[in-house]
């Protein structure tokens, strides 16, 4: 009788053990979710998805003749739902899957595995693939600004699609999902290499590759609504403290710190932008100041998570002088019809940033400081072979993938489409009708 009765103790005693283990491994997964890490980077979500619609979309549309502005918001529109969709179907898995050093594998492919239970550290993994979605819809969507006027609307889809699985995705792997770049320690806290880097170089590419504008450069236009060139200047600037404050992947101090150096870098790039039009014409432009705010955005994006005020200033400063002086080069200079200055402004920007973070992390700039044992000239070796590698391939893969949509459909628009306009040649609609 004892016996028969320990026994069941026995069996009592192991059930109530393991219904306690169940319990503490189900609250410890649940604590594991930061709620307030969580909150912030569901915000930053939105507001970098904010930043290309319809931010960065009135930003070019104010930029280009009026009988192309429909073109233009119809680009970014397109873009950002199929970017969403492919980034689904395959782009996450090849940036954020797999320990490859050159791409990821395909074992996340249309996300499997990421469940409503999966974690990337304080956030849901969700959170986390939906966060990095909105990076791979506006980096394509940068490019825009180089082709636009021009380039036929199927083009642009074969092209932006191809570029996120080729060029996009490939390279946020070795920066940012573990791959060759990362174990070398380099740092890109939010997209000087990954994003500004790639669509600038990717620019280039395409106002060569497509040839210029049929005014350019005599008679371009001056933009038709420096309007509403401000008002989606003013929605990036805002959207851009989701971009760099949310690539901390958490409310805490750094996501502080990131918001307040990129506020003042933008501050000072557009003042920066301001006094030198008003010393060489004679008056500011608005099309100007807002131009320069994009430039120290571009510029403190990369170093935004490693530096003080100090190298925010510094950035604001480097970065309005020097993107002023690369619009000069290419577009006058040069005369390459990068019609938007998408790599004078993104390009030179988020390359400077990535070149200058390793000086101005260390603790004498109020920096963070940088890895143990590692000096700020082989920090800087390391940014300098980031970038060239970057570059190159970004390069070799646009111009590949341009060809494979001029075998397909064709890239330019006929010349009377192009004097028309593409609002009407393209898509059929106006986005202004006359009284």
């Amino acid at each position: 009788m004892f016996l028969s009765c320990l026994s069941r103790f026995k069996t009592a005693l192991a059930g109530w053990l393991a219904a306690i283990m169940l319990s503490s491994q189900a609250m410890a997964a649940e604590n594991a979710i930061n709620s307030g890490d969580t909150a912030w980077i569901l915000t930053a979500t939105a507001l970098v998805l904010f930043m290309t619609l319809p931010g960065l979309a009135l930003f070019y549309a104010g930029l280009v003749q009026a009988k192309n502005v429909v073109s233009v918001l119809m680009h970014h529109f397109a873009i950002a739902a199929l970017m969403s969709v492919l980034w689904v179907m395959a782009g996450y898995s090849l940036a954020f899957s797999g320990d490859g050093d050159w791409v990821g594998d395909l074992g996340k492919l249309f996300m499997t595995n990421v469940t409503v239970d999966a974690m990337h550290d304080s956030i849901p993994e969700s959170v986390f693939a939906a966060f990095q979605m909105t990076f791979a819809i506006i980096t394509p969507a940068l490019i825009i600004g180089a082709y636009v006027e021009r380039m036929k609307f199927a083009a642009i889809l074969i092209f932006s699609a191809l570029w996120l699985l080729a060029v996009y995705a490939p390279v946020t792997h070795w920066v940012w999902g573990g791959g060759i770049m990362a174990g070398w320690g380099v740092m890109d806290f939010a997209g000087g290499i990954v994003v500004h880097a790639t669509a600038g170089t990717a620019a280039v590419v395409c106002a060569l590759v497509i040839g210029k504008r049929r005014v350019f450069p005599r008679s371009v236009q001056p933009p038709h609504s420096p309007i509403l060139t401000m008002i989606g200047a003013s929605m990036l600037w805002v959207g851009w403290f989701g971009f760099n404050g949310g690539s901390a992947l958490g409310a805490g101090s750094g996501a502080g710190m990131a918001i307040l150096v990129t506020h003042i870098a933008a501050a000072t790039a557009s003042l920066v932008w301001m006094v030198i039009e008003w010393a060489r014409f004679g008056r500011p432009s608005l099309i100007g100041i807002v131009t320069g705010m994009v430039a120290g955005l571009a510029t403190v994006t990369p170093a935004s998570g490693y530096i003080g005020v100090p190298g925010g200033l510094i950035l604001g400063l480097v970065g309005g002088v020097a993107c002023y002086i690369a619009v000069e080069l290419v577009r006058v200079r040069m005369r390459i019809d990068d019609s938007l200055d998408v790599f004078a402004v993104h390009g030179v920007g988020g390359i400077i940033g990535s070149l200058l973070v390793a000086y101005l992390a260390l603790p004498a700039f109020g920096g963070l400081g940088l890895a143990d044992g590692t000096s700020a000239g082989w920090q800087f070796i390391v940014q300098l072979a980031a970038v060239a590698i970057t570059v190159v391939w970004t390069m070799i893969a646009s111009y590949v993938i341009l060809k494979i949509a001029a075998m397909l459909v064709g890239l330019r628009v006929e010349q009377q489409d192009e004097i028309e306009g593409l609002d009407l040649s393209q898509h059929g609609e106006r986005g202004y009708h006359n009284s």
